[in-house]
Formats: structure tokens, sequence, C-alpha cells
């Protein structure tokens, strides 16, 4: 740009992430809400207006953006379709809105002698009127034709105006719209570089993930199940509220070094091995690798018909994306330069020390022959994309290159623009982070280990209200078949409510393991995070309706999920004082104020617990002494509350948390006599 252009300063803009390095994240329907700092020399008022557009489109759209205070400026934007989109700022110095604010002030200063300024106000109305005939667009040309002349009458009445009438034309709105759209922006100032936006549907934002693995879906001990048995679970889950069904590998399962019961080294006969030793080519025989499925499950297509028949109850598949390789995967023989190579010659097996994975062969993403390996892995995505997939949870993925993520993502949305990623990486937060500004939809979080209520404020205010949540999306999954977290193995059924109750409301987007909801909870062993038989070394035997689940629990959950709008977004999470620490005390609400949620819960899963809680009433919009009801969407119970401080009680038996909808009351609704 020539110095001598630039006329104004945009800075300090937001949302971006590292400079614009990263697109910011948004779901279709979403509005962007966009900030910059915007400033020029001198007196003049200032005009600016947000760009964007879908990436490649050679039009901008454009809205007014507002000034706020201390030369911020505010736009907003939203992003409707599935994509790629790009947004800028324009400002200018406004010489019709420059002009006009001098000639009030003149007026009403008392001035008469403003004939000079009727002159240069015409001046500056004929140069809009030669712009307005110049618009060559056919949808506009014959309203600027229109424009030209109204904005000529416009001067002429100007230029022989007296005072009172001078500040009349200037003010008169009509002329102020045609000015907004005919602007001199001949010296206009546009922030670069462009900034991006990755939008992704619905789901990406809004979802509840249930896991469960295929071959204990009747819930027997004595043999696996197929792909066509898997209907009665889906069903349940359906039941329960759930949208996406998310399967561990579903692939041939390697015999070399087979995983037993509990992960013993050796397996007995009969023993399913562990979805994540992938690939099963012995002899060329009895299964395949990445691109095939386990034959004890079904045919490939048993497993489209599964898929089709989840899409028609509106559910949807996720497939779990590992990339494991038992020592009998076909890329063994043909590719042994993938792999770690040994100083003997032998292929180093996967170990995260004291573990040590012998059945799983990992991949070398910086091998000689890395184009083609990471070619085979992009094409084993398009393969299971192409077979209706379009939700991947991702194995370990801090394990691989960054640089592969941002690859092969952009590569597989660019034929799936509506694919989705979770990323499965419980690791340093740097890499978290990483991981979600090279692509990755959504993120596993720290909060399977949050516990405490300040640190799930600090935890939580940082995702949601952070420079994060442009980011990055947490989703929350209470358990994992890895990891039986210590407050599950010793806080009974309260603590598997708390923990619903959490995740379903924190984040619009949380995943359950199947077990959580019959509250499963023994270990391994006392301080390991393991379960005992552990369905990954074994089939695993059930009762899906054992007394004692929490499955009404977790469909009230996601039933009001789905009714209250505010518990469907992530940046609108506020945290508010409780006096108990044992009480966490938080709200979500729409813009509209449409839809209030507060929510109270009793982190301690063995006491009964009280608090007096600070309501943020003032931000709902209403009087801090006008009387409103709440009503619990869990329970269907109903309270009338006061003002600012209101008081509950949480008995982690019999309800260890409220999940509350705030209705505004009509005067003769107040006869209601319940309060908590």
């Amino acid at each position: 740009m020539n110095p001598g252009t630039a006329t104004l300063v945009i800075e300090a803009v937001t949302p971006q992430i590292d400079g614009g390095r990263h697109p910011i994240k948004r779901a279709e329907g979403e509005d962007v809400v966009v900030e910059a700092d915007i400033l020029k020399d001198g007196h003049d008022i200032i005009s600016a207006v947000l760009k964007w557009r879908r990436a490649g489109d050679p039009a901008w759209n454009e809205t007014p953006m507002t000034p706020l205070a201390d030369d911020r400026w505010r736009g907003v934007l939203s992003v409707t379709a599935v994509g790629c989109y790009e947004y800028t700022i324009e400002a200018w110095g406004d010489g019709f809105l420059s002009w006009r604010d001098e000639v009030v002030k003149k007026v009403d200063g008392g001035l008469a002698a403003l004939a000079s300024e009727a002159l240069e106000g015409a001046r500056i109305l004929r140069a809009a009127a030669a712009r307005a005939f110049l618009v060559k667009e056919d949808a506009l040309r014959a309203a600027s034709a229109g424009d030209a002349a109204t904005l000529e009458a416009f001067a002429a009445a100007l230029e022989i105006a007296e005072p009172a009438r001078l500040k009349e034309i200037a003010t008169d709105p009509c002329l102020e719209g045609l000015m907004r759209f005919h602007a001199d922006r001949s010296l206009a100032t546009t922030y670069g570089p462009t900034l991006a936006i990755r939008v992704d549907r619905r789901a990406a934002a809004f979802a509840a993930w249930y896991e469960f693995f295929p071959r204990s879906a009747e819930g027997r001990a004595d043999r696996g199940s197929t792909f066509r048995d898997c209907i009665g679970r889906i069903d349940d889950a359906r039941e329960m509220g759930f949208d996406v069904i998310y399967f561990p590998p579903i692939h041939p399962i390697g015999e070399t070094n087979r995983k037993g019961r509990n992960n013993a080294a050796a397996c007995e006969p009969g023993e399913p091995g562990v979805p994540y030793a992938i690939g099963n080519f012995r002899q060329g025989v009895n299964g395949g690798g990445h691109k095939d499925v386990a034959p004890e499950l079904g045919t490939l297509a048993d497993f489209d018909w599964l898929v089709g028949e989840t899409r028609a109850r509106g559910m949807e598949v996720a497939l779990d994306f590992a990339i494991n390789c038992s020592p009998d995967h076909p890329y063994v023989s043909a590719h042994p330069d993938w792999f770690f190579q040994r100083p003997d010659g032998t292929i180093k097996y996967a170990e995260n020390p004291p573990k040590k994975y012998e059945d799983v062969y990992p991949l070398n993403f910086h091998c000689a022959d890395w184009r083609n390996l990471w070619a085979e892995m992009r094409d084993v995505l398009l393969f299971w994309a192409g077979h209706g997939v379009r939700t991947f949870r991702v194995d370990n993925p801090h394990t691989k290159p960054v640089a592969f993520w941002e690859w092969v993502i952009a590569e597989v949305q660019a034929q799936f623009p509506d694919a989705i990623f979770l990323s499965e990486a419980f690791t340093r937060p740097k890499m978290m982070r990483a991981l979600a500004k090279a692509g990755f939809t959504q993120s596993y979080t720290y909060f399977t280990w949050r516990t405490g209520k300040d640190e799930l404020i600090e935890y939580f205010e940082e995702l949601a209200q952070g420079e994060m949540a442009d980011y990055f999306r947490g989703n929350l999954f209470t358990n994992t078949p890895d990891i039986l977290p210590e407050h599950l193995q010793t806080g009974g059924r309260p603590a598997f409510i708390v923990r619903a109750v959490l995740a379903a409301t924190l984040s619009p987007i949380y995943g359950i393991y199947s077990g959580f909801e019959l509250c499963e909870a023994t270990p391994v062993r006392e301080g390991r995070e393991e379960y005992l038989d552990s369905e990954k070394y074994q089939f695993r035997s059930r009762d899906w309706n054992a007394p004692g689940n929490i499955k009404d629990v977790i469909t009230a959950l996601n039933r009001a999920r789905r009714d209250q709008r505010a518990l469907q977004e992530y940046r609108n999470l506020r945290f508010h004082p409780s006096d108990n620490p044992a009480v966490l005390f938080y709200s979500k609400m729409t813009a509209a104020r449409d839809s209030i949620v507060l929510v109270a819960v009793n982190l301690d899963p063995h006491s009964f617990q009280s608090a007096w809680l600070a309501v943020p009433i003032t931000d709902f919009g209403s009087n801090p002494a006008e009387t409103y009801e709440v009503r619990d969407l869990l329970t269907g119970e109903r309270f009338l509350w006061q003002g600012a401080r209101n008081f509950v009680a949480l008995d982690p038996r019999t309800r260890p948390a409220h999940v509350l909808e705030v209705r505004r009351l009509q005067s003769r609704e107040l006869g209601v006599n319940i309060y908590a």
C-alpha cells in the first residue's frame, strides 16, 4: 500500500487467531462479532463497514460498523453455509458526515452566513451523483440512475437554502442513506491480511455423543455382536436423546501379540483382541486393514446398512480414526519403511512407559516415503467418508505432526465440507490448542479431571470466554474406555449424575462412553483409572436396564438441551457467586433473552449441601425486586424466586443439581405457592 493512501489506522481486530494465520471457527447460522480500533488524524467523522464473503466469491457483502468508545468499532456478520469465509474492514474519512456535522453545529450556534457551506455540500452531493451514474452492475444500474437524479435535486436545493433549510436537508434520512450507499471511498483504508472463518455444520457445535463397541452391543459375555445387532443399542441411545453414535475401530484385529482379558500379555482362545491393534492379513486371508471391517462384525455392506439405519433415526455414525497397525497389517509387508526400524531390523512397537503395546506398530510420519504415507492416510478418511461417515474421532493426534493434520483435514473437507474431526489429545495445553488451530473441529478436554469449584471456573472461563472460544470447541466426555476417573470410582450414583449435568450444560457438545448410564465404576485395581474387565479386551456382559441406572436423568438433560437454545451455545457461559465452595452456580442465556438457564450443582457426591446464590437478575432485563418463576428441567418442579439472592438445597441422593429455566411472570401468575 502507498503510505500516502493509508489515511486511517485499523488495528486490534478481533476475532483473529495468530494474526490471521488460522481461521476462527463458527457453525452455520452463528454470528461473528468483529471489533477493531479505527482512528484517523484530524477531526473528520469516520465511516466503516465490515466486509465478508464466501471464499472464492468475487463480490463482498457489507454491513455498517458502529462506533463504541475510545475509537473502538463493532460490526456483526452471519455465516449461513458450511465452508470457508473471509472478512475484513474498510474505513474512510466521511466527507459528507463531516460536512453535515459542521453545518449542524453552525446552524445551532446561530451563524447565518452559510452560503459557502451550502455550495460545499452541493459539490459533495454532485460528486456522489456522478459515482451513482458510473454503477455498472445490471441489477443496480436503474436504481443508481434514480439515486443520481435525487442527489442532483438535493444539491440544487442546497445551493439556495437558508440556514434552517440547510440543516433540514443535511439531516434528511433519505439523503443520509443515499450518501452511505454512494460514499466517496477513494481514500479508504482496508485492513489486511484478510481474515478467515471456518464454518461447520450445526452438529460441530451442538451434539450429544454416545460411544459403544459394536461387538458388545447386546451385552453378552459369551460372544460378540455384529453390525446388524447394534440397532437395539442405537435405539436406546436415541431414546436417551443422543444424536452421534461413536464406534471405536471396526477394522480387522491382528493376531500377533494379541492382548487378553484385562490387558494380559497373552490371550486365551476365543478372546477378541484390542480393536486398536488394526490389521489382520496373515497369509492374505481373514480381514485386511484400515479400509476393511472386521469379519466378525459383518461385511462392508452390513456397515453401510447400519449407517443408513442410523441416519434414518435422525442420528449419525462417527468412526475412530486410529493410526495404529498390528504386526499383521498389510502395510507391514507392503511398506515396512513406513514404520520405525530398530537397529536389528525389527519394527518397534508402541510404548508409553510403563505401558507397552506389543500388539501395535506406530507409523513414522517422517519416513523417507512420507508423501505416500500421508496420501494413504487421507485416502482412508476419504474411503469412509464415501461410505457415509462424516464425523471422525481421531486417536492420539498429538503423536503425529501438526502439519499432517492441517494438510489432511483440508484435503478431506475440500471433498466433504461437512466432515467433522474430534481430537483425542489428552496432552499438553499448547499442543491441544495447536491441533485445534490446525483444523480439528472439536477437542477432548481436561474436564474429565476437573472436579473442584475453583478449577472448573478457571478452566471453563478460559475455554468459553477467552480467545480459545474462537477456535477450540470442547467436547466434554465424562469417561472413555481408557479413563474411569477417580471421582466416578468413589462417588457412587450421585457422582455420575453430577458429571452428566456438568458435561451436558457447560458445553453444547458432550459425550458418554456406554456403561456410564449404568454407573459402572470398578477399576482394574485401586489407584488406576482403567476399568476392570474392560471391553477393550473382551466381550462385556451388561443389563442395559439394570437397577440404579441414570438413563432417566440423561434423557431429561438431552431434552433440556434440545428445548433450551441457551444450552446450544458455547460462548454464553457465565459463572456467578454462591456462598458454598461445594456448590457451583452458572448461567446460559441467549442474546435475545428468550432462553435463560441457571445451573446449580452440588460438587460433593457424599454430603448434603446448601447455598445462597447470587442470581444475575439485572442481566435478564428484570427488576431486582421482581418475582419470577424457575422450573427445574430435570424434575419439572417449579419455584418462585425474587431478586438476586436465592437459596438452594442439594441432596446428592435425591437432587444433586438444579437445571432451571427462568420464566418472567405476569402479575396474575404470582398466585403459585411454590418456593425452593
